[in-house]
């Protein structure tokens, strides 16, 4: 690390063996992309803002409303009305001066996910429509670029990594079309601590990706029930007839 203060603050990182100095250099360096700052981002950019990740770019079309709160703990109530990106960004340096984050308040879609991911070394995904998961499936696999993927709904989520090589499941082998009965979490609900679990590991995937440590979900799909505190992995493989990644 460069300077002492810098030394000081990841410590608990620089005596990790599977992160160490070489680890915490990595996450200096990484440029993470994250879609939604919800109740996924939230947590997942307070940790890797912590973390030491280099930049971080937030990207949401929203503001901050109230009944936000009960799980977007990014947020405060003097935030309401307020642009998310905006007011996230301001949280996270405020947290870690460190870390450069890019606000972008705007709608990701298939028409602009490839710009807007574009000089990303990861993205992760926590939005809350399939449309967006799949546009930024797309532009992440076409650019070569590993994408961790969060879901939850009531009381159950699920994380993943897709698209880490060339032969990796995309996210479409998991989820090949909208879900008829799709439901979005204003609909179904959602407990508000469970945001928290799923999010945080999901920078636990992306700190464990960019320093090359332990074994990530690459090709494998966790899945927690936060009722019964059960959580199982279940193994993905590439489907040769994925409408995202597939050869026919």
């Amino acid at each position: 690390m460069s300077t002492e203060i810098d030394i000081e603050r990841f410590a608990r990182h620089i005596v990790l063996r599977e992160v160490g100095g070489p680890g915490q250099q990595a996450l200096g360096r990484a440029r993470v992309t994250i879609i939604g700052a919800g109740g996924l981002g939230a947590p997942a950019s307070l940790y890797l803002a912590a973390a030491g990740v280099g930049q971080i770019t937030l990207i949401d079309p929203d503001t901050v409303s109230l009944d936000n709160l009960q799980r977007q703990i990014l947020f405060r109530t003097d935030d309401v009305g307020q642009s998310k990106v905006e007011t996230g960004a301001a949280a996270l340096q405020a947290l870690n001066p460190g870390t450069q984050v890019k606000p972008v308040q705007t709608m990701l879609d298939a028409g602009n996910a490839s710009e807007l991911l574009a000089g990303a070394d990861l993205v992760l995904d926590g939005c809350d429509n399939f449309e967006t998961r799949f546009a930024v499936n797309a532009a992440s696999r076409a650019l070569g670029m590993p994408l961790i993927s969060g879901a939850l709904g009531r009381w159950d989520g699920q994380v993943s990594l897709f698209n880490a090589s060339p032969d990796a499941p995309c996210y479409r082998c998991w989820v090949p079309q909208i879900p008829p009965d799709a439901e979005t979490c204003a609909r179904m609900g959602v407990v508000g601590a469970l945001t928290g679990v799923i999010g945080s590991i999901m920078a636990l995937e992306a700190i464990k990706h960019i320093c090359s440590a332990g074994e990530t979900l690459d090709g494998r799909i966790l899945l927690f029930d936060g009722l019964t505190m059960d959580s199982r992995t279940v193994k993905l493989r590439r489907d040769p007839d994925c409408p995202g990644c597939g050869t026919v």
